[in-house]
């Protein structure tokens, strides 16, 4: 069994893609190979298996490697890629299609995975083949986690900053400017954050904030903390596997749902940074 994984990163499109597959992968028999493209802010060098750099989001340029690597199974995972660029891959090589998808578009896939807590396998009864297996609703909490969640640990940060890898509108430096100078915080962030170099020079004397960059302990962080702010997105699963309470600000379109969920079940989100509104719902918790 050879799977090829399709997915990218970058500061733009951010690294939950390439997360999450990931945690995927780990379920996959045989050899597991990424195909990526080489962009800005990509977490390339942190994908552990083999990685094809691809030259762009080419469907011919897919399909040539496919056919040389002999692929059994291809999981795609990329907003670049429809229904017709995925119909085209499969007349060509015949390979099994599972498609990764969180904002209920049209698939020619065998598979369809939405793992968002929130999914609705309802929703796709128009928008994949008749024969399409779906997998929705269970989300993917990696391994790490299951581990931590098991050990007692005692609540040294009262705030963890965690607004995404690329967190593209610097609202880590924020959130942490607005919350009140006694909090011991944490934030949370990776090198593709193309505000970087701001953030540490904004953490520098300030004692009361650690910086945690490319952190290999996220588990740790997120169960050493009393609330997590976060985006509505893959990490926020890991959040409410954790049980840790949580506020969470929407930054991009395709967290609407996962934002509808949260604020349907009562947790306090912000449909966009506000510093006002979002103090209101800090001093409410």
């Amino acid at each position: 069994m050879k799977t090829l994984i399709r997915s990218d990163s970058s500061s733009t499109i951010g690294l939950g893609h390439i997360m999450r597959d990931l945690v995927f992968a780990k379920e996959l028999e045989g050899e597991v190979i990424f195909a990526c493209q080489a962009l800005e802010g990509a977490m390339i060098e942190r994908i552990p298996y083999e990685v094809k750099l691809l030259q762009s989001n080419d469907v011919d340029e897919l399909i040539a490697l496919i056919k040389a690597l002999h692929v059994n199974l291809l999981v795609i995972d990329h907003y670049g890629i429809d229904a017709i660029f995925e119909q085209r891959i499969k007349e060509e090589t015949g390979v099994q299609i599972l498609s990764f998808d969180d904002t209920y578009e049209k698939h020619h896939c065998d598979i369809l995975l939405n793992h968002n807590v929130c999914a609705d396998a309802s929703r796709y009864e128009h928008l994949v083949p008749k024969e399409c297996v779906l997998r929705c609703g269970k989300p993917l909490i990696r391994e790490e986690f299951h581990e931590e969640k098991a050990i007692q640990r005692e609540k040294i940060y009262d705030v963890l900053i965690a607004m995404g890898g690329t967190d593209a509108y610097n609202l880590s430096q924020k959130i942490a400017q607005a919350l009140p100078k006694e909090k011991r915080i944490a934030i949370l962030t990776t090198t593709a954050n193309t505000h970087l170099k701001e953030l540490q020079s904004f953490v520098t004397e300030k004692p009361h904030i650690a910086l945690h960059v490319n952190s290999n302990e996220v588990a740790k962080l997120l169960h050493q903390s009393k609330l997590v702010v976060v985006t509505p997105s893959v990490m926020v699963h890991e959040v409410l596997f954790m049980e840790v309470p949580l506020i969470a600000i929407k930054v991009a379109s395709n967290q609407d749902d996962m934002f509808a969920y949260l604020h349907t079940k009562g947790y306090a989100v912000l449909k966009e940074w506000d510093e006002h509104a979002f103090m209101q719902l800090y001093n409410a918790k």
